[in-house]
């Protein structure tokens, strides 16, 4: 079960650590204060969740380098909070891998894929859960209460579908049971590990571990210092924006609200989404099934990648279209030569995107809702105090709707109903890198000749991005409530669709598998 959209003490302290980041770019000067944010952050003598109040500051501090976009480190690992932090207050600055990180010593070492029986065992009579198992793992102890042997256990489930008190479960790391790539494993000491080969940057095991210990690194610091320096940086807003910021930042007083942080302006990813969907929706057209035999969209790194790598045959079929930030991004540059562009999401793959050799020329940060957040609380801004101003209205609602599960295919599909009425479109969308996984086995068995597919790595689409505030659910209706006030419905009446050909210069069809997982920029 997630824990998205809860406000918990975990996501207490990212707040906490995003606003202090921010704080420390916008006033400046001596940055070696660092060292003092985790005595700031974690008050006090006693510890409130671990065992000691260094260990919490010691994550605490691990969290706030990663934010700055710093690497982490160990326990064996000597060195002040603040070391590297100089080097780090550069405007060109991009991710140096890995992205997604666990702090180990953080980590709460979770069973994992283990069958135990919880004190909720009523030592019953009839024991059914002893009769069933088939390894004889069930060992009845003095008083009647059940114990599994570990060393027999094959984790069939057979006891705990007889167990009539519900008594018996079987636990798994969250972060584990969260990754569609199968990427976490356990390390020698028991604590969770990333296989950096599988992961795809999703962030899915970042929200969904209770313990707060894996943090990815962020460009807060940079962002800001560019902003300072004089730089004309642009936020470029994902479609999930809306009401990700609370109710009173309206659409109205959004722009406002992002130049009080020092953004030159603000324009919304949808538009680019619209240049996305227009592309998509010719290369169907154009390919399927004549040259390739189905089409999977391409705006969601994490399905892409994961398509790429793992069906490698296939990698052709999925669409090369630039994804909605790079379009974006782009249309600013055109529009503003020397500007530099912020990409404001959910996501925390897109930071990875972007750091691509073929993508960071036109995106240079990328930062969350949640560290954009951080940034208004740093500067202490009321929305109440914004006036409303223009909304953003450059996008349709299809591109509005990119943000939800269902919602690109749907653009495209609506797009090609535009050029070509006759023409009959199959769909079929996959939300988590399990069920995509699932969609991509049985396009490879043919099931899926002639269809577009859309592929989403995280639940209910970008809505539920690793970087998101809200609820999902909300955020899915306040994403339809954003695409109903769109000043146009359709993809195609664009005043941006000339500027494809000139924007675009897409790689080769046929990109490697390798290619796909590594293109990201070395430092």
């Amino acid at each position: 079960m997630s824990v998205r959209g809860i406000h918990t003490d975990v996501t207490d302290m990212r707040e906490k650590i995003f606003t202090e980041v921010a704080r420390l770019a916008y006033e400046g000067g001596d940055y070696s204060r660092l060292e003092e944010l985790p005595y700031k952050i974690v008050p006090g003598e006693l510890a409130s969740f671990r065992e000691s109040v260094f260990t919490e500051r010691a994550i605490v501090g691990e969290r706030l380098r990663l934010a700055i976009g710093l690497p982490n480190r160990t326990l064996a690992e000597h060195a002040p909070v603040a070391d590297g932090v100089n080097e780090s207050a550069i405007t060109e600055r991009y991710y140096e891998p890995p992205l997604i990180n666990i702090i180990k010593f953080a980590c709460h070492k979770c069973l994992d894929n283990k069958t135990v029986v919880t004190n909720m065992c009523q030592g019953c009579t009839a024991h059914p859960c002893e009769e069933v198992c088939p390894k004889g793992a069930i060992v009845v102890k003095q008083g009647g209460k059940s114990k599994i042997d570990p060393e027999k256990c094959i984790n069939c489930g057979r006891c705990r579908d007889a167990c009539p008190y519900g008594a018996i479960v079987k636990m798994e790391r969250p972060c584990a049971k969260a990754c569609g790539m199968h990427a976490i494993h356990s390390d020698e000491y028991g604590r969770a590990d990333i296989n950096y080969d599988k992961c795809v940057s999703c962030g899915m095991c970042l929200v969904n571990c209770p313990f707060g210990a894996i943090a990815d690194k962020g460009q807060i610091f940079q962002t800001i210092l560019a902003m300072k320096a004089g730089t004309r940086v642009y936020a470029a807003v994902a479609p999930a924006f809306i009401g990700q910021f609370g109710p009173k930042l309206t659409p109205e007083r959004f722009r406002e609200a992002m130049k009080e942080l020092g953004f030159a302006d603000v324009v919304e990813v949808a538009a680019g989404a619209d240049l996305c969907t227009i592309q998509e929706a010719k290369d169907f057209l154009e390919e399927v099934p004549e040259k390739i035999p189905f089409m999977g969209t391409s705006c969601c790194p994490s399905w892409s990648v994961m398509a790429k790598t793992e069906f490698p045959q296939y990698a052709n079929c999925i669409s090369m279209a630039l994804t909605p930030m790079v379009f974006t991004g782009r249309m600013i540059k055109k529009a503003d030569p020397g500007c530099k562009v912020a990409f404001i999401g959910p996501c925390a793959a897109k930071k990875l995107e972007a750091s691509r050799r073929s993508v960071r020329s036109d995106v240079d940060f990328v930062l969350t809702f949640e560290e954009v957040m951080g940034m208004f609380e740093a500067k202490g801004i009321s929305f109440d105090d914004i006036k409303a101003g223009e909304p953003l209205h450059h996008a349709s609602g299809d591109g509005r709707n990119f943000a939800v599960a269902g919602g690109v295919a749907n653009a495209v599909v609506n797009a090609i109903h535009q050029i070509d009425p006759d023409r009959e479109v199959n769909v079929v969308c996959a939300q988590g890198l399990d069920e995509c996984r699932k969609m991509m086995q049985m396009a490879k068995a043919g099931k899926y000749n002639g269809y577009l597919l859309e592929g989403m790595a995280c639940p209910g689409g970008c809505v539920g991005g690793a970087g998101t505030i809200q609820p999902i659910k909300k955020s899915a209706a306040n994403v339809a409530m954003n695409k109903k006030n769109a000043p146009f419905p359709s993809a195609t009446q664009s005043e941006y669709k000339q500027m494809i050909d000139f924007l675009e210069e897409r790689p080769e069809k046929t990109p490697t598998a390798e290619a796909a997982k590594s293109e990201e920029k070395s430092e």
